[in-house]
């Protein structure tokens, strides 16, 4: 395929691409930790301990429980997205970082491709940390499921990062990017089970949470929390992984325009 949208071509070439965000990110990795943690771990202790004390057990589990699940998947789509968007776009357009490399040897394809996975990377490190948090209180029913929450949350990475890659490449501006969040992320918070259970829902409302992303992504680790193999794991994950397949080749297509025209 040629043209802008033409497939990438894949090659190790974005490893030093990776490797240069990680070596930027250890020199202030607490602070970043801590700020990406701090808002989904507050929903998820507040909320849990607080209104969860008032409710009574849902789908078999705690509030609390039901909660973590949800948490560890909206966590790490919130760190993709921030990395992406935010850090993502200084380093394409205010930095001119991406410039500089591209007077490497290094292609666009490399660049974006080290992107993509080092978001994913960072990101998972957020779905970790609340999976350390459902650890320590015990709340995982099965030790070795709540493994697959790792992998888990590196797939959501790359879906969310995908995503995120796309809107970093059309935006003008960082305030662009509460368009995104308005529109996009937040109704994925409210309408995809992070908080309550989908089926509490009007019907076009659970309609519409079965194509949003992060609805698949609960799907899976909520059971994998209860300690139960999740039912259609395999179309879930095939979903999070077209998802940041598509958006990661429109990403790269519209940042080629965008800087190589």
């Amino acid at each position: 395929m040629s043209g802008q949208f033409r497939f990438p071509r894949l090659s190790l070439r974005f490893i030093p691409v990776w490797r240069r965000n990680f070596l930027v990110w250890k020199k202030l990795a607490l602070p970043s930790i801590l700020g990406n943690l701090a808002d989904p771990m507050l929903y998820m202790l507040g909320l849990g301990f607080g209104l969860g004390s008032l409710l009574p057990d849902i789908d078999g589990m705690s509030y609390l429980t039901f909660l973590g699940a949800g948490t560890v998947a909206y966590s790490t789509m919130n760190s993709a997205t921030f990395e992406t968007l935010y850090s993502g776009f200084s380093r394409m357009h205010v930095q001119k970082t991406w410039e500089a490399i591209l007077n490497t040897p290094l292609e666009l394809d490399d660049v974006l491709m080290g992107e993509w996975l080092w978001a994913a990377s960072k990101s998972l490190l957020s779905g970790l940390a609340i999976l350390a948090v459902i650890w320590i209180l015990g709340l995982q029913a099965d030790w070795a499921l709540s493994l697959w929450l790792i992998p888990l949350a590196f797939l959501i990475g790359l879906c969310f990062s995908g995503m995120g890659l796309v809107m970093t490449a059309i935006s003008p501006s960082y305030d662009f990017f509460m368009y995104y969040f308005t529109l996009v992320i937040t109704p994925m918070v409210l309408l995809c089970g992070v908080f309550y259970p989908v089926s509490q829902l009007p019907l076009m409302l659970q309609t519409l949470s079965a194509w949003l992303p992060l609805s698949h992504a609960i799907d899976i680790a909520r059971p994998l929390v209860r300690g139960v193999i999740p039912v259609n794991w395999i179309g879930h994950a095939s979903v999070l992984l077209l998802w940041g397949l598509c958006s990661f080749w429109l990403a790269l297509g519209l940042t080629r325009r965008r800087l190589l025209e």
